[in-house]
């Protein structure tokens, strides 16, 4: 799963999990994430693709609330069955040495923050009864592969459908891959692609948006476009992290968002991550593999990417300027215009979002 749909699911389940802590280093949009929800679960996330990489349960004697553990349809765990080293071994079998009993994709431990294990020997009869006070569950690895914690997750049946990258070409649209990797492309362009082209490819959008913020108009090149803008609107993809503008006139794409869903941003989980490149030209007819800049990549490389002898214009950008209540350290971002795109960057380098037309 991702971080998108954990947290919305969470949002929509606050009389169950009141309080969620969002832990993350803000200087970096690689950085992993981490869930704390009180009292049982950490939840880890990875840093490119924000994907659950491992799930942590502590205390699952705690009854606030209560909590309960199966395997296959064997309770490990309840508020009426205390898990043991004993019982782990009875269950899963034996395994090799150590404070903690590791099996692929799962381990437990003893001690709750597994600081003290290594003081702790295992040799002696009584710990057998030893109380089960951690469990650690991951991605099951391959015969033979070690994975790191911070380790991107393995392509599975759990991703099919969602977008593996978004390759933008600047002037033409974007090229969307979807798990598994060798499915069918899907190519939307500006000017070309259609809203029911986009309903027939992608499904219907979660919301559709009717354009009514008019304030870039004053920047518009041309005038006679600026009584058209309020029939525009929006095809919001919230699961794919992108953003369609459709003329109101003709119903044909005119604008493409995406968006990195960087955590602490102010549209941070407005929108699953979209995982995208931009294109640059080939070197020669025959390259086959253009150069691409990437969602992580800083923006000062991009921009030197984009324009290496250019000196864009940019524009600066509160997005908490409706929103009283809000308050974020880094709220402002900074709009750098390009021919046919521009990028949202943060105070940190980062780029926050990328609009193509």
């Amino acid at each position: 799963m991702s971080l998108w749909n954990i947290l919305d699911m969470l949002r929509r389940m606050q009389h169950a999990f009141p309080l969620v802590e969002v832990k993350y280093d803000p200087d970096t949009v690689t950085t992993p994430v981490v869930l704390h929800i009180r009292p049982h679960l950490d939840l880890l996330f990875s840093g490119y693709h924000q994907r659950l990489h491992t799930i942590c349960i502590r205390k699952p004697r705690d009854l606030n609330p209560p909590i309960t553990l199966k395997y296959k349809e064997h309770v490990l765990s309840s508020p009426d069955e205390v898990l043991r080293r004993l019982g782990v071994n009875r269950t899963f079998g034996p395994t090799y040495p150590g404070d903690e009993l590791r099996y692929p994709g799962v381990s437990f431990g003893f001690d709750v923050d597994g600081r003290g294990e290594a003081l702790k020997s295992s040799n002696h009869p009584e710990d057998r009864m030893q109380e089960v006070r951690r469990v650690v569950i991951t991605q099951k690895s391959q015969e033979g592969e070690r994975r790191d914690a911070l380790d991107e997750v393995s392509e599975c049946e759990a991703m099919a459908g969602e977008v593996e990258r978004a390759v933008v070409k600047i002037h033409d649209g974007i090229t969307l891959q979807f798990h598994p990797s060798s499915s069918t492309q899907i190519r939307i362009k500006l000017g070309i692609s259609s809203a029911q082209d986009l309903i027939c490819d992608l499904g219907p959008p979660l919301r559709i948006h009717y354009k009514e913020d008019d304030r870039m108009t004053i920047h518009a090149r041309s005038l006679d476009r600026e009584g058209d803008s309020d029939t525009d609107y929006f095809y919001n993809y919230l699961q794919y992290g992108v953003d369609f503008l459709i003329d109101g006139s003709t119903h044909l794409v005119k604008k493409i968002v995406l968006h990195t869903n960087i955590p602490g941003s102010p549209l941070f989980q407005r929108y699953k991550r979209c995982p995208w490149e931009i294109e640059g030209r080939p070197e020669d007819n025959e390259d086959e593999t253009p150069p691409r800049m990437r969602f992580f990549d800083r923006a000062d490389q991009i921009r030197h990417f984009l324009g290496p002898e250019q000196s864009p214009p940019s524009m600066l950008l509160d997005r908490t300027d409706d929103e009283e209540a809000l308050t974020l350290p880094g709220s402002i971002t900074r709009l750098v215009g390009y021919d046919g795109l521009v990028l949202e960057t943060t105070e940190s380098s980062q780029v926050a979002s990328v609009t193509l037309f």
